[in-house]
């Protein structure tokens, strides 16, 4: 039997796999389904699973944590919403080489990293899967020594539309530079919404993913906001990739500056008093800061790469049967725990993030309110384990029991 050390020796390398008996499979799954169809209910073949779970899969938009840095660096307000602009922008070009729908994950599971970032501090990451149907996953970011912190809880809603599905990813994000103030004197807080997500020619044609509509960054406090087009491809012209965004004021909808290029290439920012133009984000010369992950060993049973290493590893061999077997192991779990709760009617919690207001929904659990960077550090790592060598409390030493364990797992 393979060691969790050995089994994390399998690159990953994403490959588009859709050949011809696998699209005659993709046929026959969906042939029933119409247009509007919700495709979170329906079990997907394992060829066209991404190797890492939606909770990991969001660390892609964290991945230039030093644009973060230099945005929240800056002395003006317009230059650091422009800097989170240029910053959250930077993350859509990381996908995988083939069209790859990540892992869904079960309830309660859960995954933890860090980042070293180049002034010598460290970021922190916890997610947890917070809700079955609807799908719903919760994130906490922070960086004290920084003063940065991210919440937010990502909402994918998947639908057929004939030849394309669609992830429509609704939910939303709050970055606040804890130590900054806005024009209100409040603590200067960002809004983020993600476009959307399409795999098109699923049944005819080349695969291809492509994002689009619209996402919008704001900040009511300093009165600006950012409407980022994602461009698809029409059936005549236009190209693949294409954006096209407003920095506006939101009290009188004057465009400060308009974004133009490709998400996936180079991005530029023109400054509508001047017109001078200059490259906002270039995928190109970026260099990724993608964070580290306690060895398996170290991990518990609900953390995400341990949870799915045998499919993941399965997936990276491309034994797909085995994949698909191991993958059910896993699902029949959480719908056999959800069986037992429901008959003993006892309710499923979060372990992790706790109910506030709308629009988040849920945030972490325990409140980050030290007076000091040090301290506000072990509070996070009192929530659960996240660096090399620290130990599991006993909360997290062993799979949970049937009173507050996950019920059935969302199909991936």
């Amino acid at each position: 039997m393979q060691s969790l050390k050995e089994a994390e020796l399998i690159p990953v390398d994403d490959v588009d796999e859709v050949d011809g008996d696998h699209r005659n499979m993709l046929l026959s799954i969906i042939s029933s389904l119409r247009p509007g169809s919700d495709l979170s209910r329906i079990t997907l073949p394992t060829f066209i699973l991404e190797r890492k779970s939606m909770l990991e899969r969001i660390t892609n938009q964290l991945s230039h944590p030093n644009l973060l840095l230099e945005a929240h660096a800056s002395s003006s307000a317009i230059d650091r919403f422009i800097g989170v602009v240029r910053w959250y922008l930077s993350g859509w070009h990381i996908t995988p080489k083939a069209v790859k729908k990540p892992l869904n994950p079960v309830l309660s599971e859960y995954f933890t990293c860090y980042w070293d970032l180049p002034n010598d501090t460290r970021a922190y990451y916890i997610a947890e899967q917070t809700s079955h149907h609807p799908p719903k996953s919760s994130y906490f970011y922070m960086s004290p020594e920084n003063h940065i912190r991210i919440d937010g809880t990502l909402v994918p809603r998947s639908r057929f539309l004939g030849n394309s599905a669609a992830s429509l990813m609704e939910g939303v994000g709050y970055l606040t530079f804890l130590d900054r103030q806005d024009e209100n004197g409040t603590t200067e807080r960002y809004e983020l919404t993600q476009p959307n997500m399409y795999a098109r020619n699923i049944l005819i044609g080349k695969l291809k993913y492509e994002l689009g509509d619209h996402s919008i960054i704001r900040c009511d406090g300093n009165d600006l906001i950012a409407d980022i087009e994602f461009k698809v491809k029409g059936f005549i012209s236009g190209t693949y990739n294409a954006i096209a965004g407003k920095i506006m004021r939101q009290s009188d909808g004057q465009v400060l500056y308009e974004i133009t290029g490709k998400w996936n290439e180079i991005m530029e920012i023109k400054n509508m008093n001047n017109g001078h133009k200059s490259v906002l984000f270039d995928s190109f010369k970026a260099k990724p800061m993608f964070p580290t992950v306690r060895p398996l060993a170290e991990q518990g049973p609900l953390e995400s790469r341990r949870l799915w290493h045998k499919v993941t590893n399965a997936l990276a061999r491309k034994d797909h049967e085995l994949a698909t077997d191991e993958k059910f192991k896993i699902e029949d779990q959480q719908r056999q725990e959800a069986k037992k709760r429901e008959e003993e009617g006892v309710e499923w919690h979060p372990r992790l993030f706790k109910r506030t207001k709308e629009p988040l929904e849920w945030i972490i659990h325990k409140d980050i309110d030290a007076d000091s960077p040090g301290e506000q550090i072990k509070q996070i790592l009192s929530i659960a384990p996240i660096i090399e060598g620290q130990k599991e409390s006993h909360e997290f030493d062993i799979p949970p029991l049937h009173g507050s364990a996950p019920p059935a797992a969302a199909e991936s």
